[in-house]
């Protein structure tokens, strides 16, 4: 899959894959968009927890997991962390778009420069394993508290956004965990709510006006 680094309106990076006419994160800012969506409205909302499992649809750039290990470090918080991708970014590429954020130590930066896929690495508290693989090769049960749900848009991929692959995600989680996605297409949410999610919406990150969020209750 051809990819070409792109710069988005705060600075930080994103790629582009000219086949699919689609970009990684927003344009608008890749950095906001991650905060916004998986941060705030994500990891957040379990911050009473002492341990979070984290399973991630979409690793990319590690952008997610990476402010997700910070999240874990600032608040003093145990998270497991697993992210599945079926297309592995090159090193080369996840370090150019880390350096773009500015303040990444060393440490961080070869943590996830240097991803063993299948492996179990730790970062203080953060505790990552990459999968390379697709994610209806799952089979979790009721294993984690959160899904980043981080596909490529439905537009370029409608085959990652079915009831299929929703009720894997619901199949994933623990009774009272969350899938939060930038997504907020109507065909989206009523999908996720035939296969069992409470579907709610919030405002989005800029240059979206929504987000998603299914509690699984």
């Amino acid at each position: 899959m051809k990819r070409t680094l792109i710069k988005t309106a705060d600075g930080s990076y994103t790629l582009y894959v000219p086949e699919l006419d689609e970009h990684y994160h927003s344009i608008h800012g890749a950095l906001q968009e991650a905060e916004h969506v998986f941060i705030k409205h994500g990891i957040e909302l379990f911050k009473h927890q002492d341990r979070i499992q984290v399973l991630e649809m979409g690793l990319g750039t590690c952008l997610n997991a990476f402010l997700t290990s910070r999240w874990s470090l600032e608040n003093g918080k145990d998270v497991r962390y697993v992210g599945v991708e079926a297309y592995p970014v090159e090193a080369e590429v996840i370090g150019q778009c880390l350096d773009a954020l500015g303040d990444v130590e060393v440490k961080e930066r070869s943590f996830f420069t240097d991803l063993s896929y299948g492996q179990r690495q730790a970062l203080g508290g953060f505790q990552l394993e990459a999968l390379h693989a697709t994610w209806n090769s799952l089979s979790y049960v009721k294993e984690f508290d959160l899904v980043y749900y981080d596909a490529f848009g439905p537009r370029a991929q409608a085959e990652m956004w079915t009831l299929e692959h929703f009720s894997i995600a619901f199949d994933s989680l623990k009774s009272g965990g969350l899938l939060t996605t930038y997504c907020a297409k109507g065909q989206v949410k009523r999908d996720l709510k035939s296969v069992g999610f409470e579907v709610e919406s919030r405002p989005g990150p800029p240059g979206k006006r929504e987000m998603t969020l299914a509690w699984k209750r």
